[in-house]
């Protein structure tokens, strides 16, 4: 059983309630989550557990106003920025489903120097962004539901076409959360691109 520790940090009066398990010296991941989730819900996945296994440090993070954060009058994307300087975290992959995927995308677009990877499933934003999206240089996974309603499939093909390093995985009839719909997939999916960085 993996020993999954609740933390907290001060963000520069931004407070930030995180989980945190895997091997200290280990490749760092650092899960957003979506609109209607939270940080346990990677507990409650198992990614956590799973990813952890693989020898991985993982930090879940409850984006502030969600979980056990309390809201901030910061944008997410600035909350990200201090909570990942404030572990002096580098080399990490971001992984982000739907909202979790524009701060994701927003923190890369403003400083590319602690990634490794990205992950974005599902993620909103991409259209907003997709003037400055050949910017990005670290290697991109996209993974979307082949049913989203809420971020349609063709947002996707803006990542591979704009960013150099982009890849893409569709799960065939999974709606928008399709991590939540096919996990077995998801973790699989996720311990291939993990592994080629």
């Amino acid at each position: 059983m993996t020993e999954i520790a609740q933390q907290h940090l001060d963000c520069d009066g931004c407070p930030v309630h995180y989980l945190e398990a895997g091997d200290p010296a280990g490749p760092v991941v650092v899960l957003l989550h979506g609109m209607k989730f939270n940080a346990a819900t990677w507990q409650e996945l198992g990614t956590i557990e799973f990813l952890a296994g693989l020898g991985y440090r993982v930090i879940a993070a409850d984006m502030p106003g969600f979980g056990n954060s309390p809201a901030a009058e910061r944008p997410p994307v600035e909350v990200l920025e201090r909570f990942l300087a404030a572990l002096s975290l580098s080399q990490l992959t971001l992984v982000g489903p739907s909202m979790g995927g524009r701060t994701t995308l927003e923190y890369a677009l403003a400083d590319q120097s602690r990634l490794q990877g990205l992950v974005l499933v599902g993620a909103v934003g991409v259209a907003e962004n997709k003037e400055r999206l050949s910017e990005i240089a670290v290697p991109l996974l996209a993974i979307w539901g082949g049913e989203d309603a809420v971020s349609p499939v063709v947002l996707s093909e803006l990542l591979v076409e704009q960013v150099v390093a982009a890849r893409r995985v569709i799960f065939p009839g999974a709606p928008h959360p399709c991590y939540l719909e096919q996990t077995d997939q998801f973790h699989e999916t996720l311990k291939e691109f993990l592994s080629s960085l």
